[in-house]
């Protein structure tokens, strides 16, 4: 948004919305977007709790976990990742005794008084999303769980679905972030867009914020937007930060997907499962949900990697990540994250920036996970479109020719 406002960011389709509701038999609705107004996505468009969904998430579906995780050795023990967004839920059982309270930072923009509610609370719903992608613990009902089931969860509130966050709390919250013991990773799944100059209110002391994590020898992930366009959003076009857009289960760029060259990597965004308030999981679409992803990602790394730098955790991410070109592109940067590439071919000593290599080819055979089943792409609706329109046509031609011939029968009889 224009005017140093934090965007709004859980994109999600409302065709796909009514498909989940069918499944999941709770009240879902497109989330209200306020044009030119700041703020997050309204996530709590989820039942609230949820059940639990046993189908294993076509995310993970392309990863074989346990050799991701190392056979247990790389699970994210010992990293924290920060995740400043709308709290997080730690009634989930999946996130039970993974989430430390940070501040509330929320306040009214209007009145300028503090918001009541704790950074373990999540009104939203967006924050507890978020999380789940991250370090979402392992749970026999259902077949989701994070990427780095063992990491920490630092909670800091400092945005809601009305947009009562903005560039300073947003500041602010990077500070407390960077001085939290144990934090190496911070995901902010939210964007702010300025003037053809990108020079917003508070440009500067975010800028210096970025610097100072960067200082602190922490990743910073942050999401590229929804708006589908092209163009820089903050603080994901620093150098520093590892930008990431979303991409769909063919590893293109989703069409939401923000674009640019201050896109870095792409990581599944479209039909997302993750943990909701309560208990439960639900789907969702947007950038907001890639980010973690890779934050999850940048966890392993750290955990394995314990003495690497920032620079070198951002630069295997990009280094190893799925593309079929040497260079970088606009619309997915140096590829679609590939974890376990990432984490098993590591070397003691990661460069320090990514460089053009041979391309690395996808496979051969396209990948086709089966569908978690709350929900469907709109290529999935335009083909089964497609589909009835023909066989109906097939139909009512069929029965005019036998309608032709039956008519045609009968006037010979009458005839004879």
């Amino acid at each position: 948004m224009r005017g140093g406002r934090v965007s709004r960011h859980g994109y999600r389709k409302a065709a796909a919305a009514l498909a989940a509701l069918a499944v999941l038999g709770g009240p879902l609705a497109a989330p209200a977007y306020a044009e030119g107004g700041p703020g997050l996505a309204a996530a709590g468009d989820c039942p609230k709790p949820a059940p639990d969904v046993p189908t294993v998430p076509w995310s993970l579906q392309r990863l074989l976990l346990d050799e991701l995780w190392q056979g247990g050795k790389t699970t994210g023990a010992g990293v924290t990742v920060a995740v400043i967004d709308t709290g997080v839920d730690v009634n989930n059982p999946q996130l039970s005794g993974k989430v430390d309270e940070g501040p509330n930072l929320l306040v009214n923009r209007e009145t300028k008084e503090a918001i009541p509610g704790k950074s373990t609370d999540d009104p939203v719903g967006h924050g507890t999303k978020v999380a789940g992608i991250i370090a979402a613990g392992p749970r026999k009902t259902t077949g989701f769980v994070g990427l780095a089931p063992d990491a920490r969860i630092f909670s800091i509130r400092q945005n809601d679905s009305d947009g009562n966050g903005d560039v300073s709390t947003l500041v602010t919250a990077i500070r407390k972030a960077a001085d939290q013991p144990g934090v190496k990773v911070i995901n902010i799944s939210q964007d702010v867009r300025g003037a053809g100059d990108a020079r917003f209110g508070g440009y500067q002391e975010l800028k210096a914020i970025i610097d100072y994590a960067e200082a602190k020898n922490i990743v910073v992930v942050a999401s590229t937007g929804n708006d589908g366009k092209e163009g820089d959003t903050y603080p994901g076009a620093f150098p520093t930060v590892l930008a990431v857009g979303a991409s769909d289960r063919n590893n293109e760029r989703a069409p939401f997907s923000q674009y640019g060259g201050f896109v870095k990597v792409a990581a599944p965004g479209v039909d997302m499962l993750s943990t909701v308030p309560g208990s439960g999981q639900c789907v969702d679409n947007g950038t907001s949900f890639a980010a973690p992803y890779v934050s999850g990602l940048a966890a392993l790394l750290w955990s394995a990697h314990p003495n690497w730098k920032a620079a070198q955790v951002r630069a295997w991410i990009e280094q190893t990540a799925q593309r079929t070109q040497r260079e970088p592109d606009n619309f997915t940067g140096w590829g679609v994250v590939d974890p376990v590439r990432a984490v098993t071919k590591a070397p003691d000593d990661a460069p320090f920036a990514p460089t053009p290599d041979a391309p690395v080819q996808l496979a051969a055979a396209p990948i086709v996970p089966r569908p978690v089943g709350l929900g469907e792409t709109q290529a999935d609706r335009d083909g089964r479109t497609a589909t009835y329109v023909l066989g109906v046509g097939a139909l009512l031609v069929a029965l005019l020719i036998g309608g032709g011939t039956v008519l045609r029968d009968h006037r010979r009889k009458s005839a004879d």
